[in-house]
């Protein structure tokens, strides 16, 4: 039996939709495909966070997405949740960078009431744990964050997630954490992307964050990528919830540079019988540049096409001259107001001044004054 998402059948299949609460969840759009979860053993499963790993179902467990397993730990075993089976998951594992020689680790079984009981425990006792390891440090006087702490599933490891701008010499905190907690400690660094990520939250553009819902590897960010878009350099508007420069930058910058190469370079200036005109401003997507008789502030601006200014850019090189910027000097129309691009929220607050209609009546409702008689 086929379950849809949606009102018809064109809707996703519900076997590939995942549960709401698994951050990087990917919509496996090959869960209809017959034999699907045949095709391969290899299996997702997801800890605390955005924590991924890739196990083996060697005992042939009818596993689906979404049932929580007891997976193979060094040592122990750790408790999951199913986030992917079938074939999409090896195209997961080359998204994560996995080693070809890299060992799996094996799916002990689905998790019983006494495993649940295990992580439940375990799973309380982080938050408290994190709070002490935080003052462990401090009284270390090490530089860095503990900003969040993850125990295995059995509750034999613990792992301390930590920020720092440069690297610690954590083997004394190792020691003082291991005589606290008496389990085996592992320190991980992680940036503040990947922080952000793990905190969640929603962006300028009203989704979720795209570092805790699908973002896996994080690409350096340049302030080259907003140039190239003509986006304003302010600090306030590009930076995201982690204070670097906000990772969807990067998801149009190849398409404008792409486009940017049919536009005329800001160097070139154009002459035609009116005289100078100078590059002012382009509009990339719409292949529209805007030029100026000054070069340095806007005046009398005439906006053409961009095949227009490369024209005339071949037509100076032959030492001719247009008669004008416009083909058959005709102007363009003038392009409207866009109200959704103006940054001023408080505009609509601001009271209109209600102009006084004159009237020839007075308060009492009485003509102000009588009409002049006619002069014989």
């Amino acid at each position: 039996m086929r379950y849809i998402c949606g009102n018809n059948d064109r809707g996703l299949c519900a076997r590939g939709c995942g549960k709401g609460q698994c951050q990087l969840n990917v919509h496996d759009y090959l869960a209809d495909l017959p034999d699907n979860q045949e095709a391969t053993d290899l299996v997702e499963v997801q800890f605390k966070n955005t924590r991924k790993g890739y196990y083996r179902n060697d005992n042939h467990l009818n596993i689906t997405k979404g049932d929580i397993v007891a997976v193979e730990a060094s040592p122990g075993h750790d408790i999951g949740i199913v986030t992917m089976t079938g074939r999409l998951v090896a195209l997961q594992m080359k998204k994560a960078y996995m080693k070809p020689g890299e060992e799996i680790k094996r799916i002990y079984r689905i998790a019983r009431p006494a495993d649940m009981e295990k992580y439940e425990e375990a799973k309380a006792r982080e938050h408290s744990t994190m709070i002490e390891a935080r003052q462990a440090a401090k009284d270390l006087g090490l530089e860095m964050k503990i900003g969040d702490v993850e125990y295995q599933g059995d509750g034999n490891k613990a792992i301390f997630y930590y920020i720092a701008e440069g690297r610690v010499d954590f083997r004394q905190l190792i020691k003082v954490l291991a005589e606290l907690f008496h389990v085996r400690i592992e320190m991980k660094q992680i940036g503040v992307r990947q922080e952000a990520g793990r905190i969640g939250g929603f962006g300028p553009c009203g989704r979720e964050l795209c570092c805790s819902t699908w973002i896996r590897s994080f690409q350096s960010v340049g302030t080259a990528a907003a140039r190239y878009q003509d986006i304003s350099l302010n600090p306030q508007k590009l930076a995201g919830q982690c204070a670097k420069l906000k990772c969807c930058m990067n998801y149009e910058v190849d398409q404008y540079i792409e486009a940017g190469r049919r536009l005329p370079s800001r160097e070139v200036s154009l002459e035609t019988m009116d005289g100078e005109y100078f590059l002012f401003k382009a509009d990339i997507l719409s292949n529209m540049v805007t030029y100026s008789t000054d070069k340095r502030t806007a005046a009398n601006l005439t906006t053409i096409p961009a095949r227009r200014a490369l024209e005339i850019i071949e037509m100076n090189r032959r030492g001719e001259k247009p008669d004008s910027l416009e083909e058959g000097g005709k102007t363009l129309p003038v392009k409207p107001v866009d109200l959704a691009a103006q940054d001023d929220l408080h505009r609509f607050d601001k009271k209109k001044k209600k102009k006084k209609k004159k009237s020839g009546r007075d308060h009492s409702g009485s003509n102000n004054a009588a009409p002049d008689a006619k002069k014989e």
